[in-house]
């Protein structure tokens, strides 16, 4: 098992927008080849900068090759779509685990 982690810093200005576009794009990456499963959290220790919000996400995936697929089929055209619709407005930073 893998657990693909994407930890965002979302500005508050585009929040409101942000959350239900971050549903609809889960949603997506669970119909990926691969994936098992997403949880979404509110971080708040620690705190997210002033006039943020700090959400992580977590994908679970069947095995690394899985992983490999998303990166080097897939992952370029997801991302591209948040920085389309909100530009600067968030960053992005991934990690992964593994069992």
């Amino acid at each position: 098992m893998i657990l693909y982690e994407v930890n965002l810093e979302v500005r508050d200005e585009i929040i409101a927008d942000y959350r239900p576009w971050l549903a609809e794009h889960v949603r997506d990456m669970l119909r990926l080849p691969g994936f098992v499963s997403a949880e979404v959290f509110e971080c708040r220790d620690p705190p997210p900068a002033e006039g943020t919000h700090a959400i992580t996400v977590q994908y679970r995936l069947v095995d690394e090759t899985a992983l490999d697929r998303y990166l080097m089929q897939h992952a370029l055209r997801m991302r591209e779509d948040g920085l389309r619709r909100f530009g600067d407005g968030f960053t992005a930073s991934r990690r992964v685990l593994a069992a």
